[in-house]
């Protein structure tokens, strides 16, 4: 149990009963007793103490380590709240560091990630992002863009105190890197997004060419069922699991065939809708019969439709099948080829050499819009536009990087002009 706030200390003195004289030491931890009303002991608790601002929320903090009995920690809240402490509200430890300046906003988003993560990898990545990674790549970009208004606004304010107005050359060879890192940042999104909320595959084909099969190798579970009756799979079969970190919904369809009966033909439809809203489609084809009209009819449907892979299934058996295009040899009976399959769904390449990618797509439609302003700020310099119209733009341009790392007073920008120029000297 957490307590925080300035009577953080005296409600945890009033429910817990220490060995000794107890002193309350910042960053120590003390063994009590959790007693109730009558002075009953109800469990043996550590209670550590942190002194603000040098905590998590920047207020003094008291942490309570009871045993894991739901029991003991309910009625440890009962008893935090009797002695005038409130519930949080959901988050609400997380918002009072940020208000208080122990996180900024990517951190305080970053703890709701490492919250929701489902593989270790989100985890990791989320742990690291709490630590500041997403924003030490934006701060040098904001720096930059900072000391580029700062040098108009000082052209533009104090030209009686021979402060030379920038060349439209120096503002665009300043604009250059920031612009490129900004648009770099973007970029990354494109596998942030795979790692914060995974994608949606699809395994679709004919009846009877191992869909099922394919579906719990994958899994490595027998999640769906299997047998030689064609059919088998009448509805949609679901199920999570992780490739190389990345959490991937498995979604195994009904084979596509002219329906035999209204079941069948249901199911068929299903399956279309699943290829329609997957990231990635698996189009199975068997490699021991040959190539069918209904396969190309797939593959064609699956092309229109966005990012696939063609895999030919039992290539443990004679070969027959001459696929239209490249495809993925693999057998769900023995498992070959499956570890190349995986590479090609979520791939590995792909991933950023550190955590300091683009998970959010806040941030990414935020940075977007940055990069449209200095886009026209560009051109307001190579047309030579007035700096006070430019300004504008550049400022537009900051507006939405404030609304990832927290706001820029004018403050801001006058301590920077009067901390670089040699103003009123």
């Amino acid at each position: 149990m957490r307590l925080s706030g300035d009577q953080a200390r005296d409600i945890a003195a009033s429910t817990l009963r220490f060995h000794s004289a107890h002193e309350w030491k910042s960053w120590s931890a003390a063994l009590a007793e959790l007693i109730d009303d009558s002075g009953c002991v109800v469990d043996q608790v550590v209670a550590t103490y942190y002194a603000g601002p040098r905590s998590y929320t920047g207020d003094d903090l008291v942490e309570i380590s009871c045993h894991g009995s739901p029991v003991v920690l309910r009625f440890a809240v009962e008893r935090a709240s009797q002695a005038g402490a409130r519930l949080a509200e959901p988050g609400e430890f997380t918002l009072r560091a940020y208000l208080n300046g122990r996180i900024d906003l990517p951190q305080a988003e970053a703890v709701r990630d490492l919250i929701d993560a489902t593989t270790l990898y989100q985890a990791r990545v989320a742990a690291q992002q709490v630590e500041g990674s997403v924003s030490r790549r934006i701060r040098p970009v904001k720096e930059q863009l900072l000391e580029l208004i700062a040098l108009l606004e000082a052209g533009i304010d104090f030209a009686e105190d021979d402060v030379s107005v920038a060349p439209a050359g120096e503002i665009l060879r300043r604009i250059a890197p920031i612009e490129q890192a900004l648009t770099k940042l973007i970029a990354s999104f494109d596998y942030g997004r795979l790692v914060h909320s995974g994608l949606t595959l699809a395994i679709v084909g004919r009846p009877n060419v191992g869909k099922s099969s394919l579906f719990n190798r994958l899994l490595e579970q027998d999640r769906a069922i299997v047998t030689s009756i064609a059919g088998t799979t009448r509805d949609l079969v679901s199920e999570v699991a992780a490739i190389d970190g990345i959490p991937i919904k498995f979604v195994d369809t009904a084979g596509i065939r002219v329906g035999q009966d209204l079941v069948e033909t249901l199911g068929v439809e299903r399956s279309y809708q699943a290829m329609a809203d997957a990231d990635v489609t698996l189009v199975v084809l068997d490699l021991s019969e040959p190539v069918q009209a209904d396969d190309l009819a797939l593959i064609e449907r699956a092309r229109g439709q966005g990012r696939y892979i063609l895999v030919g299934n039992k290539s443990d058996l004679p070969r027959v099948a001459e696929p239209p295009e490249d495809y993925d040899a693999v057998s769900a009976i023995t498992g070959d080829g499956l570890d190349l399959l995986r590479q090609r769904i979520a791939p590995a390449a792909a991933r950023e050499q550190d955590s300091g990618f683009i998970t959010s797509i806040r941030h990414a439609q935020l940075l977007r819009e940055s990069v449209e302003a200095l886009a026209q700020s560009r051109k307001a310099a190579e047309f030579g536009i007035p700096h006070e119209m430019l300004l504008l733009d550049l400022y537009a341009a900051l507006r939405p990087i404030d609304a990832i790392t927290g706001a820029t007073t004018a403050d801001d920008i006058l301590n920077r002009i009067f901390s670089t120029f040699c103003i009123g000297k």
